[in-house]
């Protein structure tokens, strides 16, 4: 059973999240890179795309956390399920947020898929099904029309989520409010920083031509 649920979108350092999360001991965490690296979560995660078919206890078995995308797209259905579970939604500058996304995730999702490459390309078509057409009803390169809804889906999180159970984080904020919230010691060690654009993107190009 999951007891951290991330509602914030890719781009909003999710990654940095859940590298920190898994130093507070709730890891394993999924996130979008475990459709990269478990062909077994981009079947399950299919299935989802296709009929609604959803088994939460089958996808996240053996995680204690996930945050980023897909689960993300499903943080109502998720949040009840593991009611219990406190709800982390990272936020950052719309804009800034945008830019970001469309310079990474949204250039990669559009890119041809290697024809060699079976996974990847079950893998784009899942996304594309769960986040580019159900998240952004297929308009994901409209600025305006994804910072919409960027902005309703924060404001749905936090209406939908009692103070209690939620926390509005930013990654520059570190270890003090995601410490505080999880009822944890805070690290001696600096607060994980990870997936800027450079690397995100020496990442694609690496899996692109493994």
């Amino acid at each position: 059973m999951l007891e951290v649920i991330g509602a914030g979108f890719g781009r909003t350092g999710t990654l940095s999240l859940k590298l920190a999360l898994e130093r507070l001991g709730f890891g394993p965490c999924h996130h979008m890179l475990e459709l990269f690296e478990n062909p077994g979560q981009v079947a399950l995660w299919e299935q989802v795309a296709q009929d609604g078919t959803v088994d939460w206890e089958e996808i996240y078995r053996g995680y204690r956390a996930t945050v980023d995308w897909p689960g993300a797209r499903f943080w109502r259905e998720l949040t009840a399920h593991c009611p219990h579970a406190k709800v982390i939604l990272t936020v950052r500058d719309p804009q800034r947020w945008y830019e970001s996304a469309a310079d990474t995730i949204f250039r990669a999702g559009s890119a041809p898929a290697p024809e060699a490459d079976a996974a990847i390309r079950q893998m784009r078509r899942v996304t594309h099904q769960l986040i580019w057409d159900g998240e952004f009803g297929g308009r994901a390169g409209d600025a305006k029309h994804a910072i919409k809804v960027f902005n309703e889906h924060n404001e749905a999180v936090r209406q939908a989520i009692p103070a209690h159970r939620l926390l509005v984080f930013e990654v520059s904020q570190g270890w003090g409010p995601l410490c505080g919230f999880l009822g944890v010691p805070v690290p001696d060690e600096p607060f994980p920083r990870s997936n800027d654009r450079e690397v995100f993107a020496a990442r694609v190009s690496r899996r692109s031509t493994e």
